[in-house]
Protein backbone atom coordinates (compact mmCIF):
# COMPACT_ATOMS: atom_id res chain seq x y z
CA UNK A 1 0.00 0.00 0.00
CA UNK A 2 1.53 3.22 -1.32
CA UNK A 3 0.67 6.52 0.92
CA UNK A 4 1.71 10.27 -0.10
CA UNK A 5 3.60 11.32 2.40
CA UNK A 6 1.77 14.56 1.87
CA UNK A 7 -1.36 13.45 3.91
CA UNK A 8 0.09 13.41 6.82
CA UNK A 9 0.50 17.28 6.58
CA UNK A 10 -0.06 19.02 9.92
CA UNK A 11 1.97 19.13 12.76
CA UNK A 12 4.85 16.32 14.05
CA UNK A 13 3.91 14.13 10.58
CA UNK A 14 4.15 16.39 8.24
CA UNK A 15 7.18 18.04 9.00
CA UNK A 16 8.59 14.61 9.47
CA UNK A 17 7.18 13.76 6.41
CA UNK A 18 8.95 16.80 4.47
CA UNK A 19 12.66 16.47 5.84
CA UNK A 20 11.99 12.98 4.50
CA UNK A 21 11.06 13.38 1.35
CA UNK A 22 13.90 16.26 1.18
CA UNK A 23 16.19 13.94 1.88
CA UNK A 24 15.24 11.38 -0.78
CA UNK A 25 15.65 14.24 -3.08
CA UNK A 26 19.18 14.36 -2.12
CA UNK A 27 19.94 11.08 -2.56
CA UNK A 28 18.53 11.47 -6.21
CA UNK A 29 20.24 13.99 -6.63
CA UNK A 30 23.99 12.28 -5.35
CA UNK A 31 22.86 9.60 -7.82
CA UNK A 32 22.52 11.63 -10.71
CA UNK A 33 26.12 13.37 -9.91
CA UNK A 34 27.40 9.86 -9.75
CA UNK A 35 26.16 9.08 -13.25
CA UNK A 36 27.43 12.10 -14.88
CA UNK A 37 30.70 11.51 -12.97
CA UNK A 38 31.11 7.80 -14.40
CA UNK A 39 29.55 9.56 -17.83
CA UNK A 40 32.58 12.25 -17.92
CA UNK A 41 35.12 9.52 -17.12
CA UNK A 42 33.98 7.26 -20.30
CA UNK A 43 34.05 10.72 -22.41
CA UNK A 44 37.07 11.18 -20.52
CA UNK A 45 38.61 7.90 -21.07
CA UNK A 46 38.32 8.21 -25.33
CA UNK A 47 40.70 11.39 -25.05
CA UNK A 48 42.95 9.70 -22.53
CA UNK A 49 41.43 12.07 -19.32
CA UNK A 50 39.58 9.81 -17.05
CA UNK A 51 38.19 11.07 -13.85
CA UNK A 52 40.53 9.86 -11.07
CA UNK A 53 38.66 7.76 -8.18
CA UNK A 54 35.36 7.28 -10.39
CA UNK A 55 34.68 3.68 -9.36
CA UNK A 56 35.79 5.08 -5.45
CA UNK A 57 32.96 7.82 -5.76
CA UNK A 58 30.28 5.35 -7.43
CA UNK A 59 31.29 3.11 -4.29
CA UNK A 60 30.50 5.66 -1.82
CA UNK A 61 27.70 7.54 -3.81
CA UNK A 62 25.74 4.57 -4.45
CA UNK A 63 25.80 3.33 -1.15
CA UNK A 64 25.04 6.34 0.50
CA UNK A 65 21.77 7.23 -2.23
CA UNK A 66 20.51 3.89 -1.40
CA UNK A 67 20.82 4.47 2.37
CA UNK A 68 19.09 7.95 1.89
CA UNK A 69 15.45 6.48 0.17
CA UNK A 70 15.27 3.92 2.81
CA UNK A 71 13.21 6.49 4.70
CA UNK A 72 10.81 7.62 1.87
CA UNK A 73 10.07 4.06 0.78
CA UNK A 74 9.19 3.30 4.77
CA UNK A 75 7.06 6.61 4.90
CA UNK A 76 5.23 5.90 1.66
CA UNK A 77 4.69 1.68 2.00
CA UNK A 78 7.01 1.04 -0.85
CA UNK A 79 9.25 -1.59 0.55
CA UNK A 80 8.74 -5.32 -0.99
CA UNK A 81 5.64 -7.12 0.50
CA UNK A 82 4.21 -10.38 -0.22
CA UNK A 83 0.40 -9.14 -1.25
CA UNK A 84 -0.45 -12.82 -2.69
CA UNK A 85 -0.93 -13.63 1.62
CA UNK A 86 -3.08 -10.51 2.45
CA UNK A 87 -4.96 -10.64 -0.78
CA UNK A 88 -8.14 -11.80 0.73
CA UNK A 89 -7.52 -10.24 4.32
CA UNK A 90 -9.55 -7.76 6.24
CA UNK A 91 -8.67 -4.43 6.06
CA UNK A 92 -8.01 -4.64 9.96
CA UNK A 93 -5.88 -7.55 9.18
CA UNK A 94 -4.06 -5.70 6.68
CA UNK A 95 -3.30 -2.77 9.16
CA UNK A 96 -2.24 -5.28 11.75
CA UNK A 97 0.37 -6.27 9.34
CA UNK A 98 1.64 -3.12 8.49
CA UNK A 99 2.12 -2.29 11.78
CA UNK A 100 4.02 -5.64 12.88
CA UNK A 101 5.95 -4.05 9.76
CA UNK A 102 6.57 -0.35 11.14
CA UNK A 103 7.67 -2.20 14.64
CA UNK A 104 10.23 -4.56 12.95
CA UNK A 105 11.43 -1.09 10.49
CA UNK A 106 11.34 0.64 13.80
CA UNK A 107 13.69 -1.91 15.54
CA UNK A 108 15.67 -2.87 12.20
CA UNK A 109 17.07 0.82 11.87
CA UNK A 110 17.73 0.96 15.49
CA UNK A 111 19.84 -1.49 15.31
CA UNK A 112 21.92 -0.36 12.09
CA UNK A 113 22.47 2.88 13.95
CA UNK A 114 23.99 0.79 16.73
CA UNK A 115 26.67 -1.06 14.35
CA UNK A 116 26.93 1.34 11.77
CA UNK A 117 27.89 3.77 13.91
CA UNK A 118 30.73 1.95 15.66
CA UNK A 119 31.49 0.92 12.10
CA UNK A 120 32.11 4.36 11.17
CA UNK A 121 33.93 4.35 14.56
CA UNK A 122 36.52 1.71 14.03
CA UNK A 123 37.02 2.99 10.02
CA UNK A 124 38.06 6.41 11.54
CA UNK A 125 39.97 4.50 14.29
CA UNK A 126 41.68 2.36 11.94
CA UNK A 127 42.12 5.44 9.64
CA UNK A 128 40.97 3.45 6.45
CA UNK A 129 40.99 5.42 3.12
CA UNK A 130 40.04 4.69 -0.53
CA UNK A 131 42.45 3.99 -2.13
CA UNK A 132 43.06 6.98 -4.94
CA UNK A 133 41.31 9.89 -3.69
CA UNK A 134 42.34 8.89 -0.40
CA UNK A 135 38.51 9.87 1.14
CA UNK A 136 38.18 8.40 4.65
CA UNK A 137 36.16 5.57 4.81
CA UNK A 138 33.96 7.33 7.87
CA UNK A 139 32.99 9.85 5.68
CA UNK A 140 30.43 7.71 4.02
CA UNK A 141 29.03 6.47 7.27
CA UNK A 142 27.75 9.90 8.43
CA UNK A 143 24.86 10.47 5.53
CA UNK A 144 23.89 6.88 6.26
CA UNK A 145 23.91 7.43 9.98
CA UNK A 146 21.51 10.67 9.24
CA UNK A 147 19.51 7.94 6.67
CA UNK A 148 19.52 5.15 9.66
CA UNK A 149 17.93 7.97 11.81
CA UNK A 150 15.41 8.81 9.56
CA UNK A 151 14.52 5.53 9.02
CA UNK A 152 13.93 5.03 12.54
CA UNK A 153 11.53 7.97 12.58
CA UNK A 154 9.64 7.12 9.36
CA UNK A 155 8.91 3.68 11.09
CA UNK A 156 7.33 5.52 14.34
CA UNK A 157 5.35 7.97 11.74
CA UNK A 158 3.79 4.64 9.75
CA UNK A 159 3.27 3.00 13.21
CA UNK A 160 1.51 5.75 14.55
CA UNK A 161 -0.18 6.38 11.28
CA UNK A 162 -1.15 1.89 11.64
CA UNK A 163 -1.84 2.80 15.46
CA UNK A 164 -4.88 5.28 14.37
CA UNK A 165 -5.65 3.11 11.52
CA UNK A 166 -6.76 0.04 14.06
CA UNK A 167 -8.22 2.08 16.57
CA UNK A 168 -10.75 3.50 13.91
CA UNK A 169 -11.62 -0.11 13.45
Amino acid sequence: MITDPQDSSSGFTGAASRIITVWALLGGGLLLVVVLTNTFSIVGSVFGVPVPGDFELTEIGVGVAVFSFLPYCQLVGANVSADIFTSGASRRTIAFFTMLASIVALVFAGLLIWRMYFGMLDQKNYDYTTTILQIPHWMAFVPILISLALLALAAFVTLIRDLKVLSKG
